[in-house]
């Protein structure tokens, strides 16, 4: 699903989201009849800075209109589907992990998260883990749209309420600097063959076996529960 109301000069021009299978207004378009896989790639691109700075350029009026839509510049499918240049294992996976946790957050989109392969528990809320989800799949689509250095700086330029809310905060264009970081550490595990590492504790997503496939919860150590994820719901604490 999409917001079709939008405009250029909005913090964001282009807001996605993976929803429950629920009614939605006229001004929220729905994009349905896609595989799981197909959801998770429409979510990541069309939330990706890089798409957002070319549809801003393509956006006249206050509507996404189908004519736009047409002319914007979707990654192709075998994008995807190659290794990933900065860890190991198909692209796919890698965007995933972090879609899968930015978007799984209650339980009604167990659904979904089933057919990503994870049968567990939500994620919880955590506003600095998803900032840096966020900026490790901006970091990476830049990558993957083939967009140089210099370039990302200047894009990211283009987006004057996103530095102004992080400078009234941070004091600090934070997300600019964060994400040109991860650039930069994509860009040498490129050069050097070393798996990229993340910044959080625990990796995005549930825990994984070494090639990256979704461990089952019956798995996990109890003792040891991943602190990003609920508990199962027999065992929620009472209010």
């Amino acid at each position: 699903m999409y917001r079709e109301v939008t405009n250029a000069t909005n913090e964001r021009t282009v807001i996605a989201a993976i929803v429950p299978e629920r009614p939605c207004g006229h001004s929220l378009v729905v994009i349905d009849e896609l595989s799981c896989a197909g959801a998770v790639k429409m979510c990541a691109n069309l939330n990706a800075l890089i798409f957002d700075f070319v549809a801003r350029q393509k956006t006249p009026g206050v509507h996404l209109n189908l004519w736009i839509w047409k002319q914007l510049p979707l990654l192709c499918r075998e994008a995807y589907s190659a290794e990933c240049q900065w860890s190991i294992g198909p692209r796919l996976h890698w965007i995933r992990s972090r879609v899968l946790e930015l978007t799984y957050t209650a339980w009604d989109l167990e659904r979904f998260a089933a057919d990503c392969g994870y049968r567990g528990p939500p994620y919880r809320w955590d506003d600095s883990r998803r900032f840096v989800m966020r900026c490790e799949l901006d970091a990476a689509y830049f990558h993957l749209y083939g967009i140089g250095r210099d370039d990302v700086d200047y894009i990211m330029d283009t987006f004057p309420i996103v530095r102004r809310k992080d400078e009234a905060v941070h004091g600090e264009y934070r997300t600019k600097r964060v994400i040109l970081e991860i650039y930069d550490a994509m860009a040498e595990s490129i050069r050097t063959g070393r798996p990229y590492q993340t910044r959080l504790d625990p990796p995005p997503g549930p825990p994984t076996d070494p090639e990256g496939n979704f461990l089952p919860v019956t798995q996990w150590d109890p003792a040891n529960w991943p602190p990003h994820i609920h508990l199962p719901r027999s065992e929620d604490p009472a209010p």
